[in-house]
């Protein structure tokens, strides 16, 4: 019994949370604890479901109707306090635009919209003491925008962190194609997503209204295409296009990430200019970056600004990699008019404090010091403006050109007649200059 008033007290406390902090939980992929890191989370998906790529596949998998199929995904973090706490996790269902939808819990979820997150893991051998979290994440019954919502068990009020993550069902098919833009005075810049939409077998009012489409690039929620209006519509064949002259489904192509290897410490990795080992921390100096807007294109490979956790000594990451200081060095002189920032998915691709660079007059160059746990990482540079107001310029110092390699997603929402939310009832993936 004492298990079921534990149970029934988290409830209430859950949802008097839920009533009073309804507006100020986020619908973004934040981190509101600051010793909560390497937030993580992946679909189970092959036959080695901890190798370190893992994390290079987004959280979006296909639903099913029944409880016991469909793919499932998977959370790991980190808790760097150095002690053991309880933590619990809860999801919240959006509507297309990650607003919160009017679906109550049990239309989403076939059990207890409650969850424990008991499985953890000290670390081994390393100067930063943290515990290591893992969550297999349950299924769910729609196909949609979701929040897992990460919170203190002892104070559900306390949230640590959310995340977003997507579940579909291919109900229509999507075909798409990129290529650089048909403007001439973006097509060295921009890339352009061409598609069509066959609905066929499939109940729709409006077809060129009722459609919702997001075209979204290298898994960024902050890169991507929404609002498109197709221009043909063909009934009898069932069919929507969207070849667009308007530049609405243009987007810059970017540049191929930067990146470096902390994988080891032993010895200096990719783009590691030098190691500091000191008695409570190990500092890796990461060489030093010039800006990339002038010159010609230069082919890399990379991550799309992802990366991965990975420990070459154990070959066991999520307990033996260590938390890295890591310290970024940008060769620019002091901006007028701006703060730059390294940029990534380590972040989720936000302009905080944390990932914000401070010029040092001693050097001439901005740096940043950044916690890491050891890995490859992708980053690049982005310039934050204040005035007229504040905008995000990623191009001021990385460029942009079309022959970048990049990947996209295309999808598509819909709410079908009677429903009370969205539901994405395509998704397809698919990349532009890829190498081969």
């Amino acid at each position: 019994m004492p298990n079921a008033f534990h149970r029934i007290w988290i409830a209430l406390s859950w949802l008097l949370t839920m009533q009073a902090t309804a507006q100020t939980i986020p619908t973004t992929d934040q981190i509101l604890d600051p010793k909560i890191h390497t937030v993580l989370l992946y679909p189970l998906i092959g036959s080695t479901p901890d190798s370190p790529g893992k994390t290079l596949n987004p959280p979006i998998v296909l639903t099913s109707e029944d409880a016991m199929n469909g793919q499932q995904l998977q959370l790991e973090f980190d808790d760097l306090t150095g002690s053991y706490r309880m933590f619990r996790a809860k999801f919240i269902h959006c509507n297309a635009d990650w607003q919160k939808s009017a679906l109550n819990d049990i239309e989403f979820t076939y059990e207890y919209n409650d969850y424990p997150i008991s499985e953890y893991q000290t670390s081994l051998n390393t100067k930063v003491l943290y515990y290591h979290y893992r969550f297999t994440v349950p299924r769910v019954k729609l196909p949609g925008n979701y929040i897992l919502v990460v919170f203190d068990e002892r104070n559900p009020r306390k949230i640590l962190f959310t995340r977003r993550f997507m579940t579909y069902a291919n109900k229509v098919n999507v075909t798409a194609g990129i290529r650089f833009s048909t403007s001439p005075q973006r097509q060295f810049q921009d890339q352009q997503i061409d598609m069509s939409i066959d609905y066929r077998n499939y109940q729709v009012v409006s077809p060129q209204d009722d459609f919702k489409v997001v075209i979204r690039q290298n898994y960024r929620d902050d890169k991507v295409i929404t609002g498109l209006k197709p221009n043909n519509v063909r009934v009898f064949e069932q069919q929507i296009d969207y070849n667009l002259f308007d530049l609405s489904n243009t987007i810059p192509g970017g540049n191929e990430f930067r990146f470096f290897d902390t994988r080891t410490v032993l010895s200096r990795g990719n783009y590691v200019d030098r190691v500091q080992y000191q008695p409570d921390r190990t500092i890796a100096f990461i060489s030093p970056d010039q800006p990339r807007i002038q010159g010609a294109y230069i082919q890399a490979d990379d991550f799309n600004g992802l990366f991965v956790i990975d420990h070459r000594e154990s070959g066991n990451p999520g307990v033996s990699a260590d938390y890295i200081e890591t310290v970024f060095t940008l060769n620019i002189n002091e901006l007028p008019d701006g703060e730059p920032y390294v940029n990534g998915a380590f972040n989720f691709w936000q302009l905080t404090d944390a990932n914000r660079m401070t010029y040092d007059p001693a050097i001439r160059s901005y740096r940043a010091s950044i916690w890491l746990k050891q890995g490859v990482y992708n980053y690049d540079y982005v310039v934050k403006r204040n005035s007229p107001r504040p905008t995000a310029d990623e191009l001021l110092i990385e460029g942009s050109y079309s022959g970048t390699e990049n990947d996209y997603e295309v999808l598509v929402y819909h709410r079908p007649p009677a429903a009370r939310a969205d539901q994405l009832i395509a998704y397809k993936r698919l990349g532009v200059n890829k190498r081969k």
